[in-house]
């Protein structure tokens, strides 16, 4: 599986492969063509609520992760999103962009991981 995480704010590369959007919110100071998106998949962010209470604060990565994790598992939006993301890897390089600052304390570090895994249950 062909499957990494970038800033949105970093810049395109060919090598990014499909490029998805992966936030629920549009990233500040982005324009469109700026962003050279593929697809944006709301569906497989956090919810507002989970966002909101996360803060992107380092102490409550691991339980904002596992709530995350519940989420994505409970919701058939995300479930059928995240089989599509998975299909689209094993054909080719797909990266998942998201706005957070941190690039380790961030939804898509987990999203990346539950992917991963999912993929090898395959």
């Amino acid at each position: 599986m062909a499957l990494k995480i970038k800033r949105i704010y970093d810049a395109f590369e060919a090598s990014d492969g499909v490029r998805l959007l992966v936030d629920h919110l549009w990233p500040r100071g982005v324009t469109k063509e700026e962003a050279r998106l593929d697809g944006w998949l709301k569906d497989l962010a956090p919810s507002r609520q989970l966002r909101i209470w996360f803060g992107h604060m380092a102490k409550n990565f691991d339980e904002f992760a596992s709530l995350y994790r519940a989420e994505l598992e409970a919701s058939a939006e995300a479930q059928a999103a995240a089989q599509e993301v998975i299909l689209q890897s094993k054909a080719g390089m797909v990266t998942l962009l998201y706005g957070a600052k941190d690039p380790q304390i961030n939804h898509a570090v987990v999203l990346k991981t539950y992917l991963d895994e999912k993929s090898a249950l395959k």
